[in-house]
């Protein structure tokens, strides 16, 4: 890539002219304001190569308005030049990708019914959409998946990349999807025969890994949590396509669901009584290790946070007299220990159990942000991990019904995944090494 010049001559002088607009009891008087570093033919000077790295800075919606201003600014996602330098300076949006909810009860009811009435057999399904929500300015987006094949529902997020996994029972394929540039790269299916594994992905700028644990199929009527298969693709040439396999530690109870990748290891709640699940990718083993307050827990969530990892989770100490209450805890670096390092101010929480009723809360993290959604809710809590700040999202405007409940109950809820927009996953190059016919699915 070219340098930038130390100094250049420019065809205008720095001249300033300005006047002061006053106001008082007895008037205003105002001037105008002139001033020569807005005058176009300065910036119609502006060089090519700087120009590009001021756009590499604006958020990707903008980008894409910004494209529609000329022909060479429309190329620019086709540049290498220009990638090349988002990639090194771009900076990080720590943002929030949601779907609609796909209960696994429904789904299993609607591929197993035989019988009845046929008549929507063939019926094809609306397209995928997904809705990003921007915690900086509290915007919502609406993104269309209308690439991803009938079948598939997105199971993890890293690196600007969606994991989507196959819903039918069986060996799992599994697509990654950039939504920004609608690009989609299919990986070979696992070995093992599951239902609906957890699913862990991890995407950095040189290596892809991806771990699916538990819900193996023992008989095509029982699953069991018994193994975890892994994938991985590098730069340096290494590659092991589901040929690392690992035992999940015994009468461990897995909810169906994703894991969150913290310092090389991906971590998962295990169940009754609670703990998390810890499984170190480069050493292929799991742990276990003993959540806090394990027995007065409601609705433990995971989520990562500036590289720490922190559980998320309601307080209900129902024989003592201690206040109902909502915390966060972040594992210390010994591997073992849990710091708890915030609580929900109370007067907040009594509002919140209010609205929450028992029925639960789901929470996704990225970056210094944490969102909690109230399930059969379109209500869901912001909170700003450096800064203190506890706040209410206003609902999607995007999703059925206005918000993310509505008249269908559950099946219209939001789940989500921590997001962070890329207009170039160049990693996904290493997968064509692969030669990996797109396999067509019926959905």
């Amino acid at each position: 890539m070219e340098s930038f010049h130390p100094a250049m001559n420019l065809p205008f002088s720095y001249t300033f002219s300005t006047t002061l607009t006053a106001s008082s009891s007895s008037g205003t008087t105002a001037t105008s304001i002139t001033n020569t570093w807005m005058d176009p033919r300065i910036w119609s000077k502006l060089p090519q190569r700087l120009l590009d790295r001021v756009l590499v800075f604006l958020p990707p919606p903008a980008f894409f308005r910004a494209r529609s201003v000329c022909k060479r600014w429309y190329a620019l996602l086709f540049s290498d030049t220009f990638l090349e330098l988002y990639l090194q300076v771009s900076p990080r949006h720590h943002w929030f990708l949601f779907f609609k909810h796909k209960t696994l009860k429904s789904y299993i009811y609607r591929n197993n019914t035989s019988g009845g009435d046929q008549g929507d057999i063939n019926v094809r399904a609306p397209p995928c959409e997904g809705y990003i929500f921007d915690p900086y300015d509290i915007t919502w987006y609406r993104l269309s998946f209308a690439l991803i094949p009938p079948g598939f529902s997105p199971a993890s997020s890293s690196g600007g990349l969606v994991c989507c996994v196959s819903d039918e029972a069986g060996p799992k394929s599994i697509i990654l999807c950039n939504p920004i540039l609608g690009s989609l790269t299919q990986l070979p299916p696992t070995l093992r025969p599951r239902l609906f594994p957890s699913i862990g992905l991890t995407v950095s700028p040189t290596s892809i890994d991806v771990t699916v644990a538990g819900d193996d199929m023992i008989s095509p009527f029982a699953v069991k949590n018994l193994t975890a298969e892994n994938f991985h693709i590098d730069g340096g040439g290494f590659y092991s396509i589901w040929g690392t396999n690992s035992s999940l530690p015994r009468l461990c109870s897995l909810e169906s669901g994703r894991m969150v990748y913290v310092g090389g290891k991906f971590y998962c709640m295990n169940f009754s009584p609670f703990s998390v699940l810890a499984h170190d990718v480069a050493a292929n083993i799991w742990c276990k290790i003993q959540a806090p307050m394990r027995r007065f827990l409601r609705s433990p969530n995971l989520v990562e946070s500036k590289g720490k990892l922190l559980l998320v989770a309601a307080v209900e100490k129902s024989k003592l007299n201690v206040p109902k209450s909502f915390r966060l805890w972040s594992l210390q670096s010994c591997g073992t220990t849990w710091v708890e390092v915030e609580r929900m101010p109370q007067q907040l929480y009594v509002q919140f159990a209010e609205l929450e009723g028992g029925n639960g809360f789901d929470c996704v993290g990225n970056g210094e942000f944490i969102v909690i959604m109230i399930r059969g809710s379109d209500k869901a809590l912001l909170f700003d991990i450096f800064r203190k700040i506890w706040q209410w999202i206003p609902p999607c405007p995007y999703s059925q019904d206005g918000g993310v409940g509505g008249s269908n109950g559950r099946d219209s809820e939001l789940h989500g995944f921590a997001y962070e927009p890329r207009l170039a996953t160049p990693v996904t190059g290493l997968l064509d090494q692969l030669t990996l016919p797109f396999q067509p699915f019926n959905g």
